[in-house]
């Protein structure tokens, strides 16, 4: 991504964020932001706090000067503006609706750009993402990255842990209704374990040190969730796969999914496939 374009892309990402932001405020630990108001693309109920997010998310680009494509898991994938896009915006335009509902101090938006090469044949993937944006709107966190320039946090380069002992890290990961048999060890074998039901934001947090790992094994983890805060961790030097240590890229659609190793080195990382793959 050249310099013209990081700097449109990104000024467009700002915009998203904040008139998003304004949007849903009136409705953070309300419970009517939680009424279901339909189904979304990717097969999952759509609340009020959602529609009112990615409502937004609509106005604003239709503003944009260039035409685009944008893919968010409510309302699907949308031509907008005249002509060939020129790039694909991955927007999850509201990460954590439970907690924005229940007032839980960890919610807010993704935005990942995926520029469109004019000679790309087949369809763009996660590994295309050239930009990434995550805030966390109840602290008001920005975690940013570009593709081969570095991952930030509020201006401020992004650094993660160093740890290597597994039994001294934190862990996100993602457990409710799933089989324990095929993760516990994985559980005993940490620190601490922590589930805040916004990936978005819990992927950033193994950038910045707030978590070691992160790790989800259903094989049913959105591309629009991970988009961008997979470039963010990689670019401020964590390691990123699917459970089978394979390199993700799937296709920037509502309906890709995947499994997810994130963590802060490949230390870490080998030992938490250590125990996966005895499982």
């Amino acid at each position: 991504m050249n310099g013209e374009d990081q700097e449109f892309w990104g000024e467009v990402c700002q915009d998203l964020i904040e008139e998003s932001q304004r949007a849903i405020s009136p409705l953070i630990g309300s419970p009517k932001g939680g009424e279901i108001v339909k189904m979304g693309a990717d097969g999952t109920p759509t609340t009020l706090i959602d529609q009112v997010a990615e409502n937004k998310v609509m106005e604003i680009l239709k503003g944009v000067e260039r035409p685009l494509t944008l893919i968010s898991e409510e309302i699907g994938e949308v031509r907008i503006g005249n002509g060939p896009s020129e790039a694909i915006m991955v927007v999850d335009p509201l990460d954590g609706t439970s907690n924005a509902v229940k007032n839980i101090p960890a919610y807010g938006i993704s935005v990942a750009v995926a520029p469109i090469p004019p000679d790309k044949e087949g369809p763009l993937t996660i590994q295309d993402i050239q930009m990434g944006v995550v805030k966390n709107y109840a602290t008001d966190d920005i975690y940013s990255a570009v593709k081969g320039k570095g991952a930030f946090l509020n201006g401020n380069d992004l650094i993660p842990s160093i740890k290597e002992d597994l039994s001294q890290i934190s862990l996100g990961a993602y457990v409710y209704r799933m089989d324990m048999g095929k993760i516990e060890i994985l559980c005993k074998s940490v620190r601490r374990m922590r589930i805040l039901g916004a990936v978005a934001i819990e992927l950033a947090y193994v950038a910045d040190g707030t978590y070691d790992a992160f790790v989800d094994v259903r094989n049913n983890l959105r591309m629009v969730d991970i988009a961008a805060a997979k470039l963010i961790l990689e670019e401020s030097g964590g390691k990123v796969t699917d459970s089978n240590g394979g390199l993700l890229n799937g296709r920037l659609n509502v309906l890709e999914k995947t499994s997810i190793i994130a963590t802060c080195n490949a230390v870490i990382h080998g030992k938490i496939r250590e125990i996966l793959e005895g499982i």
